[in-house]
């Protein structure tokens, strides 16, 4: 997968799994990972599905339909793609914190709705439920911030508060912040997460 990995000046912080949007790349939250945490390592890798030459993680039938076989394969091979490159480049493979935006944080989702051991925790701004219908692993010990816009069209507060309940039954630790807008990335909703990750050590 198509990625940049930037070494961090403290091994101790988690590394930061940077996921974009659909249309995005690697180089989309790079400013936010240093708003997060300066001093920890930024893996940002850009999704290998093209849909009419935009960048995305996994494919989908229509809008916000996913395609669930190739949304459990894509998840997959991000989770492999994240222990080769925790040999590759020397970093805690079981201290990630994914920072994902829309289609990005879906796949993060997905993630923790298939493997427990995948991520430590995650910043989702704006995702979606990635699957209904199967049961999570065991998130205890999990921290998740989901950031979602109360006039969201592609991501109803109903389907921000269905994930918060998902997590929340699987043992995870969540934090919703809600943002009196729509689908776009705010830079109230990036201090918000700021705020939440600051207080998770």
């Amino acid at each position: 997968m198509k990625h940049i990995f930037n070494k961090g000046k403290d091994p101790n912080k988690p590394t930061l799994l940077l996921l974009h949007g659909t249309g995005g790349n690697e180089l989309d939250l790079l400013p936010l990972a240093e708003r997060v945490d300066d001093q920890a390592s930024v893996l940002s890798v850009r999704g290998n599905i093209s849909e009419n030459g935009m960048p995305r993680f996994f494919k989908r039938l229509a809008e916000g339909v996913f395609d669930e076989k190739d949304l459990v394969y894509r998840t997959k091979e991000l989770s492999q793609f994240l222990d080769n490159a925790a040999q590759e480049y020397g970093f805690d493979r079981n201290n990630i914190i994914a920072i994902g935006y829309s289609n990005g944080a879906n796949i993060a989702a997905s993630l923790l709705f298939h493997d427990q051991h995948a991520l430590k925790g995650a910043v989702l701004h704006h995702p979606m439920v990635p699957r209904r219908g199967i049961k999570l692993p065991d998130l205890t010990g999990k921290d998740v911030f989901i950031a979602a816009g109360t006039n969201d069209p592609i991501c109803s507060s109903d389907e921000s508060i269905e994930l918060q309940s998902l997590f929340e039954n699987a043992n995870a630790n969540v934090e919703i912040h809600w943002e009196n807008s729509g689908h776009q990335l705010t830079s109230t909703e990036v201090a918000a997460a700021c705020e939440w990750y600051r207080g998770l050590n």
